[in-house]
């Protein structure tokens, strides 16, 4: 990065004051500002190493999926775009529904699903047959999520959305495409093995909004609460 100026001295700019708030309170909140800037700075410093990576390895095949309109092929995902994420989401064969985080992310990402589209092509694929993933999808009312079947698990073995024991394990894939050529670019590979103690193995940054927002409250996320399929009505 260029020359910055300090996280302190940014912070010493800030004139925000809220009514009754003691300076103890300010004292604490300005230095705790200083490592917000730090931490978007740290952030930002992560993701220019990330879009520095070389290419990786070369898809070994133009994997066959079904879509809702039916065949595709992993070249097509990409539409008009020369990058393509692919969200594995953990609902294979042998669940009769999918899992709750899974399905709490991707509910924010529907909401966001065309914006992004206007960058990047954007699949979410899973080993159920598309008329059980299609379903789930008019049930939870998602409108601009396209949802993709991997009928042989090719895609899905070959990319680490198949534990050991033929269970679902989610991922993150940016594949890109130049010269003709469809490569690997970047996954997630932070599982249990890199997790801190005390905390649920996680990315970072955290692809979920939910957990950004609930990490801003007094009482943090919590170390025993997650998103469910359903609370009642």
């Amino acid at each position: 990065m260029a020359d910055l100026v300090s996280a302190a001295a940014l912070a010493q700019k800030n004139e925000t004051r809220f009514p009754n708030e003691s300076a103890e309170y300010r004292r604490a909140r300005q230095a705790l500002l200083v490592e917000e800037i730090e931490l978007r700075r740290h952030i930002e410093r992560v993701a220019e190493q990330r879009r520095a990576l070389p290419m990786g390895g070369e898809v070994p095949k133009n994997y066959a999926f079904v879509g809702e309109s039916g065949p595709v092929t992993l070249r097509e995902l990409f539409g008009d775009k020369q990058s393509l994420v692919t969200y594995s989401y953990m609902f294979g064969p042998q669940r009769e529904r999918p899992c709750p985080m899974c399905t709490s992310l991707l509910g924010a990402w529907n909401g966001e699903a065309r914006d992004m589209e206007q960058r990047v092509g954007l699949a979410v694929i899973a080993r159920s047959p598309i008329e059980k993933l299609v379903a789930f999808k008019k049930e939870r009312g998602w409108r601009d999520l396209k949802l993709y079947s991997d009928p042989s698990g090719e895609f899905s073995r070959d990319y680490f959305a198949i534990a050991p024991d033929g269970s679902d394990l989610p991922g993150l894939n940016v594949f890109a495409l130049r010269d003709g050529k469809i490569r690997h670019f970047w996954s997630g590979e932070m599982g249990s093995d890199q997790a801190d103690p005390g905390q649920d193995p996680r990315g970072a940054p955290d692809l979920m909004p939910i957990w950004t927002v609930l990490d801003c409250l007094p009482e943090g996320r919590g170390k025993d609460w997650y998103p469910k399929l359903d609370y009642g009505r």
